[in-house]
């Protein structure tokens, strides 16, 4: 999940695969009001909606807005960057886009899926997730401009397509980006019936440590190897079961997440501009650490589709049999951000409440050791994409 800090190494980065400027951002307003105190009092808002402002910061502003996140607020996020002014007011003043991704019903959300999904689910298997998450934390860091964020990507692609080495049907693709070296990843198989409507299950690929992001070991292991790796888990049991949906299902691991949403704002805006049907999306960002003592799964109700969660709720209910609740984490936390920003129906179930989540992202410590040493709780979240897909692309 992205915090503030990531974004100075890509206002000030000098190296070939130069990402934009990124001083204009759009800020949580709830954010902004704790860091103007502090601001040179030439800064000012441009356009205000939707819970957010547009401001244009400087590298130790942008510095300063991260420490605020970090001590003050306890949070993750709360800002997108964008490479104009003009980029950065269209994304809040498309407050029809937003309001109908957050308001309207893309789907019919009846469970209908039992006899496919309940079988499907039994196979979740803990040891396979834990592998995964282990496998991704060797790379001393997948930082979105660094060698091992290209290769991370990689491996990532090369383990979905050897899931469905089997299938004529799937295809794994990178996702290229022009502004920096690191690719998304996006794994298609094709609906049989209604192959134009898109579900999609994605998480962030990247990972970052410090301001700086690129120069110290970030293995990541719950922020985000954990997600990639309850996808993966997905991805081979509906291979294994040879899984054919009606709907075309998409699987997305996001580059540079951790720096303003800039893969997942790639891709979103791609299939807004070539209106794709997208009806419905799932980000897993943070699966591993428990930290919310009387609920297993979270479900953010800011910035996503009402009528999703309550969906992603009865899932919860009927194949995971877990506590589950709601929280909030505020404007532009996580991926599913880019897609609501394009209109499309998004959720994001995580890990705990916010202000109970893991406090050693960000650092050489989110290992998969001080998040419990095993991925039980991620399993639960493989558990309920497993449903969501398989009930919503049927």
């Amino acid at each position: 999940m992205k915090k503030l800090s990531g974004l100075l190494a890509l206002t000030l980065s000098t190296v070939a695969f130069a990402a934009p400027k990124a001083q204009w951002l759009t800020v949580d307003n709830q954010v902004l009001a704790k860091i103007r105190p502090k601001l040179n009092k030439s800064v000012q808002t441009v356009f205000s909606a939707q819970g957010a402002s547009v401001v244009k910061l400087t590298a130790e502003e942008v510095e300063q807005l991260s420490e605020v996140i970090h001590h003050e607020l306890n949070r993750c996020g709360g800002f997108m960057a964008h490479e104009s002014q003009e980029e950065a007011v269209t994304a809040l003043s498309q407050q029809g886009e937003m309001y109908f991704a957050k308001s309207a019903i893309f789907s019919d959300y009846t469970i209908n899926q039992a006899t496919m999904v309940r079988p499907m689910v039994s196979q979740v298997a803990e040891p396979s997730i834990r592998d995964m998450i282990l496998k991704l934390s060797n790379f001393n860091t997948r930082y979105y401009k660094s060698d091992t964020g290209v290769k991370s990507s990689e491996f990532i692609r090369d383990v979905w397509a050897g899931l469905a080495r089997n299938r004529n049907d799937v295809t794994v693709e990178l996702f290229k980006h022009k502004n920096w070296p690191q690719a998304s990843i996006i794994m298609t198989i094709q609906g049989s019936e209604r192959p134009n409507e898109v579900v999609v299950l994605g998480g962030h690929a990247d990972s970052i440590a410090g301001f700086f992001g690129g120069g110290g070991r970030a293995p990541g292991a719950d922020d985000n190897a954990s997600g990639i790796a309850t996808i993966t888990e997905v991805i081979r049991i509906l291979m294994n079961n040879n899984f054919k949906p009606k709907r075309t299902i998409q699987f997305m691991g996001y580059a540079a997440e951790e720096v303003g949403l800039l893969g997942s704002k790639d891709i979103a805006a791609s299939y807004k501009a070539k209106g794709a049907q997208v009806v419905g999306v799932m980000q897993l960002d943070m699966t591993l650490y428990k930290g919310t003592a009387d609920k297993d799964i979270v479900l953010m109700s800011d910035y996503t589709n009402q009528a999703q969660n309550e969906f992603i709720g009865k899932l919860v209910d009927e194949y995971v049999k877990v506590p589950w609740g709601y929280s909030r984490c505020g404007y532009g936390c996580s991926d599913h951000a880019s897609w609501t920003a394009n209109g499309y129906p998004a959720s994001i179930p995580f890990e705990a409440t916010m202000d109970e989540s893991n406090k050693r992202i960000h650092t050489a410590q989110d290992t998969l050791e001080t998040s419990g040493g095993d991925a039980k709780h991620a399993a639960k979240f493989a558990k309920l994409a497993t449903a969501f897909v398989v009930e919503l692309a049927n």
